[in-house]
């Protein structure tokens, strides 16, 4: 009798201990094509996370909108339905207002006051969203954003004027085109190409990464390098997942975001010109870079006032104030 419960007691802790062994799955949902450079840094991120964990954590990588677009993401995380994600602080904009800041136009001087801006007062922003269940891990990059349009190159704001533009579900966006005299039309990323192919809209943005890997040069005569938003693309995590981990695989998973941080933006830096490159090679789509940047800055200064009314400019000035 002694030996049959020891044996069985000996197989509970067994199966006990097999189940403590087995690996912590988390599935991470984003947009992008798996070429583009933060669909490589969302594979990159999982790498480093299995590699220092020993294999007890995997994250999943669906790239594409295999799991749904931008907003179904960043609800998912709340409901538990998506681990983790990858969305512009447009999209998160929807959901933590105050983020939006970061989309109103020609906020960053350049690419290093950025990134400056996004490591301090960004992932302050980002804090607000935990209360909703969005824990932010770091803020990547997807890139400085240009008009792609099918009627004339695109040199004076003038020349938005009457243009149908694809834009994300985001006030600031919407805004911005009604500066500009052109006609913004929220659409899903995955439903772009076709919407372009169609003629349902003439024009959209995005960076050139998203342009090259969507392919929309293809279906764009005009690409003009306006620079007009940076877009970050934040690393979240849903709080249900988050509280399945360890303080320690928190942290393990938090500092591999970051180190992901610093590999994928030098990544867009270095893959900028190939995308460039792979666009002209197409032969599609004209690049056109002879932009009035200070006419468009003029122009669209009014949407700042959309931000301001709102939340005031205590985050505008700091972002200013960073050297």
């Amino acid at each position: 009798m002694v030996r049959t419960l020891l044996t069985a007691f000996s197989a509970v802790l067994l199966s006990a201990s097999l189940c403590l062994a087995a690996p912590i799955t988390l599935k991470l949902g984003h947009i992008a094509e798996p070429e583009n450079p933060y669909g490589q840094g969302a594979d990159y991120f999982a790498k480093l996370v299995k590699e220092r964990s020993n294999g007890e954590i995997e994250i999943q990588v669906f790239p594409s909108s295999q799991l749904g677009n931008q907003r179904d993401l960043v609800e998912g995380l709340v409901f538990g339905t998506v681990d983790m994600t990858l969305t512009g602080t447009a999209v998160l904009g929807n959901f933590v207002p105050e983020v939006a800041v970061f989309d109103l136009p020609f906020i960053f001087r350049d690419i290093p006051h950025a990134y400056k801006a996004l490591d301090t007062v960004g992932m302050d922003l980002c804090k607000l969203g935990e209360k909703q269940g969005m824990i932010t891990l770091a803020i990547w990059e997807n890139g400085v954003r240009h008009m792609t349009n099918n009627r004339q190159p695109i040199r004076t704001p003038e020349d938005m004027k009457g243009l149908k533009v694809r834009v994300m579900e985001q006030p600031v966006y919407i805004e911005m085109m009604k500066a500009l005299g052109a006609s913004p039309t929220p659409m899903a990323m995955s439903e772009l190409y076709t919407a372009l192919q169609k003629g349902v809209v003439d024009a959209q943005e995005n960076p050139l990464a998203q342009i090259a890997t969507k392919r929309f040069d293809e279906v764009q005569k005009y690409i003009s390098l306006t620079g007009h938003t940076y877009a970050p693309e934040v690393v979240l995590i849903g709080s249900m997942a988050w509280n399945k981990l360890t303080p320690d695989q928190q942290a393990l998973v938090r500092k591999a975001a970051e180190d992901t941080r610093e590999w994928q933006r030098q990544l867009c830096r270095d893959s900028e010109g190939k995308f460039m490159q792979t666009i002209k090679e197409r032969g599609h789509a004209a690049i056109n870079d002879d932009v009035d940047i200070a006419a468009f800055m003029k122009a669209t200064a009014p949407v700042y006032k959309l931000y301001t009314d709102k939340f005031g400019d205590a985050s505008i000035k700091a972002i200013q104030a960073i050297q």
